[in-house]
Protein backbone atom coordinates (compact mmCIF):
# COMPACT_ATOMS: atom_id res chain seq x y z
CA UNK A 1 0.00 0.00 0.00
CA UNK A 2 1.38 3.53 -1.21
CA UNK A 3 2.28 5.73 1.80
CA UNK A 4 2.10 9.08 -0.06
CA UNK A 5 -0.73 10.27 -1.03
CA UNK A 6 -2.16 13.02 -3.39
CA UNK A 7 -3.84 16.16 -0.72
CA UNK A 8 -5.21 19.42 -0.92
CA UNK A 9 -5.31 21.82 2.53
CA UNK A 10 -7.20 24.09 2.82
CA UNK A 11 -8.43 26.51 6.36
CA UNK A 12 -11.71 27.72 7.65
CA UNK A 13 -12.01 29.74 11.09
CA UNK A 14 -15.23 31.05 12.67
CA UNK A 15 -14.70 34.02 14.04
CA UNK A 16 -17.18 35.48 16.47
CA UNK A 17 -18.05 37.91 19.01
CA UNK A 18 -20.15 37.02 21.93
CA UNK A 19 -23.30 35.56 20.52
CA UNK A 20 -22.57 36.89 16.49
CA UNK A 21 -20.61 35.17 14.21
CA UNK A 22 -18.52 36.65 10.91
CA UNK A 23 -20.15 35.35 7.86
CA UNK A 24 -19.30 34.89 4.30
CA UNK A 25 -21.69 35.46 1.13
CA UNK A 26 -19.67 34.33 -1.21
CA UNK A 27 -20.19 34.75 -5.22
CA UNK A 28 -18.10 32.05 -6.07
CA UNK A 29 -20.20 30.20 -8.38
CA UNK A 30 -18.01 26.62 -7.81
CA UNK A 31 -19.24 27.53 -3.86
CA UNK A 32 -21.91 30.18 -3.16
CA UNK A 33 -23.56 30.71 -0.29
CA UNK A 34 -22.50 31.10 3.17
CA UNK A 35 -19.69 30.40 4.63
CA UNK A 36 -16.58 31.29 7.28
CA UNK A 37 -13.36 32.88 5.95
CA UNK A 38 -10.21 30.40 5.04
CA UNK A 39 -8.28 29.69 2.16
CA UNK A 40 -5.38 27.35 1.33
CA UNK A 41 -2.55 26.56 3.42
CA UNK A 42 0.56 27.78 1.30
CA UNK A 43 4.13 25.35 0.89
CA UNK A 44 5.92 25.80 4.28
CA UNK A 45 3.29 27.77 6.22
CA UNK A 46 1.69 25.86 9.85
CA UNK A 47 -1.95 25.32 8.97
CA UNK A 48 -3.04 27.89 12.25
CA UNK A 49 -0.40 30.72 10.05
CA UNK A 50 -2.24 29.96 6.70
CA UNK A 51 -5.88 30.21 9.13
CA UNK A 52 -4.66 33.85 10.63
CA UNK A 53 -3.25 34.77 7.03
CA UNK A 54 -6.71 33.92 5.48
CA UNK A 55 -8.79 35.26 8.06
CA UNK A 56 -6.67 38.65 7.60
CA UNK A 57 -7.11 38.68 3.76
CA UNK A 58 -10.16 37.75 3.26
CA UNK A 59 -11.91 39.83 5.78
CA UNK A 60 -9.07 42.67 7.72
CA UNK A 61 -9.25 41.12 10.91
CA UNK A 62 -6.35 40.03 12.43
CA UNK A 63 -6.97 37.09 14.82
CA UNK A 64 -5.08 36.00 17.82
CA UNK A 65 -5.08 32.58 18.95
CA UNK A 66 -7.71 30.17 16.71
CA UNK A 67 -8.41 27.39 18.06
CA UNK A 68 -8.53 24.16 15.99
CA UNK A 69 -12.14 22.46 16.07
CA UNK A 70 -12.31 19.80 13.84
CA UNK A 71 -11.12 18.58 10.67
CA UNK A 72 -13.21 18.44 7.29
CA UNK A 73 -12.01 15.52 4.73
CA UNK A 74 -13.10 14.93 1.67
CA UNK A 75 -12.06 11.50 0.15
CA UNK A 76 -11.61 11.42 -3.85
CA UNK A 77 -12.61 8.82 -6.13
CA UNK A 78 -9.00 8.35 -7.18
CA UNK A 79 -7.80 8.14 -3.24
CA UNK A 80 -6.73 12.01 -3.19
CA UNK A 81 -8.32 13.92 0.04
CA UNK A 82 -9.32 17.87 0.14
CA UNK A 83 -8.66 18.29 4.12
CA UNK A 84 -9.93 21.31 5.61
CA UNK A 85 -8.48 22.54 9.22
CA UNK A 86 -11.23 24.46 11.37
CA UNK A 87 -10.53 27.04 13.50
CA UNK A 88 -12.68 28.97 15.40
CA UNK A 89 -11.53 32.18 17.24
CA UNK A 90 -13.00 35.34 19.79
CA UNK A 91 -10.19 37.17 19.81
CA UNK A 92 -9.31 39.99 17.35
CA UNK A 93 -8.85 43.55 16.29
CA UNK A 94 -8.80 45.53 13.06
CA UNK A 95 -12.02 46.67 10.97
CA UNK A 96 -13.93 44.57 9.11
CA UNK A 97 -14.18 44.56 5.44
CA UNK A 98 -15.67 42.39 2.38
CA UNK A 99 -13.52 40.92 -0.05
CA UNK A 100 -13.61 39.59 -3.73
CA UNK A 101 -14.76 36.31 -2.25
CA UNK A 102 -17.88 37.66 -1.20
CA UNK A 103 -19.15 39.97 1.66
CA UNK A 104 -18.71 39.59 5.07
CA UNK A 105 -21.13 40.36 8.00
CA UNK A 106 -21.88 39.54 11.55
CA UNK A 107 -24.86 37.83 12.11
CA UNK A 108 -26.42 36.12 15.50
CA UNK A 109 -25.55 32.24 15.82
CA UNK A 110 -28.87 31.59 16.14
CA UNK A 111 -29.64 32.99 12.14
CA UNK A 112 -26.65 30.34 10.62
CA UNK A 113 -29.47 27.74 10.42
CA UNK A 114 -32.07 29.72 8.63
CA UNK A 115 -29.60 31.25 6.01
CA UNK A 116 -28.93 29.65 2.83
CA UNK A 117 -25.42 28.03 3.63
CA UNK A 118 -22.48 27.16 1.04
CA UNK A 119 -22.52 23.03 0.38
CA UNK A 120 -21.80 21.15 3.28
CA UNK A 121 -21.81 24.03 5.49
CA UNK A 122 -25.16 22.92 7.25
CA UNK A 123 -23.28 19.95 8.37
CA UNK A 124 -20.07 21.85 9.65
CA UNK A 125 -21.95 23.59 11.74
CA UNK A 126 -21.56 21.21 14.94
CA UNK A 127 -18.18 21.00 14.79
CA UNK A 128 -18.04 24.49 15.05
CA UNK A 129 -21.37 25.48 17.07
CA UNK A 130 -21.03 22.13 19.37
CA UNK A 131 -18.44 19.99 21.67
CA UNK A 132 -18.29 15.96 20.81
CA UNK A 133 -17.05 16.00 17.04
CA UNK A 134 -14.33 16.58 16.14
CA UNK A 135 -14.15 15.40 12.37
CA UNK A 136 -16.79 15.53 9.43
CA UNK A 137 -15.58 12.52 6.36
CA UNK A 138 -16.96 13.15 3.02
CA UNK A 139 -16.69 10.25 0.56
CA UNK A 140 -17.77 12.19 -2.97
CA UNK A 141 -17.75 11.01 -6.62
CA UNK A 142 -17.08 13.48 -9.24
CA UNK A 143 -20.97 13.42 -10.49
CA UNK A 144 -21.41 15.06 -7.20
CA UNK A 145 -23.24 12.03 -5.51
CA UNK A 146 -22.83 11.94 -1.76
CA UNK A 147 -21.40 7.98 -1.35
CA UNK A 148 -20.96 8.98 2.71
CA UNK A 149 -21.12 11.71 5.04
CA UNK A 150 -20.20 11.23 8.52
CA UNK A 151 -19.56 13.22 12.04
CA UNK A 152 -16.97 11.35 14.10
Amino acid sequence: MAKEIKAELVTMCMVYDGDRVLVQDRVDPGWPGITFPGGHVEPGEAFTEAAVREVYEETGLNIVRPKLCGVKERLDRDGSRYIVFLYKCGEFSGELRSCDEGENRWVERTELKNMKLADTMYELLPLFLEDGYSEFFLRRWEDGEVQELRLL
